[in-house]
């Protein structure tokens, strides 16, 4: 029998689920008692807004992650689960930073920064400058780095948002979702 086991890397879920109040707690609640950590959680509305798109990373194996998809995809407001790839998927997080820039030429250098990295600058004040990046986690590190030699104030990131590249997109409509709407039920 081959050796199928693979080395824990990260791996991104895109979930679609039904929208109403304690979803997302029915999902995070299953990762905690299969013992995973979600190193990265993003939620919010679709296009319709019955639905949510639910973007979680986590760090695990090829069988691990497959585990979690079944597991995922039996719980009842859930309405499709898929492990997005890396080649075929736009991953972008959002990361808001203050840095502190009390004279100047300091506020041009972080000026300067922001630029190159396509910041937007959100706030000035004659202390401080707050920039908003989206980026990968490679670009929002680089930049963290770079500012931090002028001394970061506040930080906060989003977690990763993600959607494949293309035409093809996260629907399943062939899920049974039984005789009764769950959501009505929590009403």
């Amino acid at each position: 029998m081959p050796n199928t086991t693979t080395h824990p890397t990260r791996q991104t879920l895109s979930v679609l689920v039904d929208n109403y109040a304690g979803v997302l707690s029915q999902v995070s609640r299953l990762f905690s008692r299969k013992g995973y950590n979600i190193e990265s959680l993003a939620v919010g509305t679709t296009d319709s807004p019955e639905v949510s798109r639910i973007t979680i990373e986590v760090i695990a194996d090829e069988l691990q992650t497959k585990q979690i998809m079944n597991q995922l995809s039996k719980l009842f407001p859930v309405r499709s689960v898929k492990r997005l790839e890396p080649a075929h998927s736009i991953r972008r997080e959002l990361l808001l930073i203050k840095v502190k820039a009390e004279s100047r030429e300091i506020r041009n250098e972080v000026i300067q920064i922001a630029n190159i990295f396509r910041a937007s600058i959100i706030d000035v004040s004659l202390g401080s400058i707050t920039m908003a990046i989206i980026g990968t986690e490679s670009k929002d590190s680089a930049i963290e780095g770079l500012l931090q030699e002028f001394g970061i104030l506040e930080l906060v990131r989003t977690g990763m948002v993600a959607l494949e590249r293309g035409q093809y997109t996260l629907n399943d409509e062939t899920k049974v979702k039984g005789e009764f709407d769950y959501g009505k039920l929590m009403l």
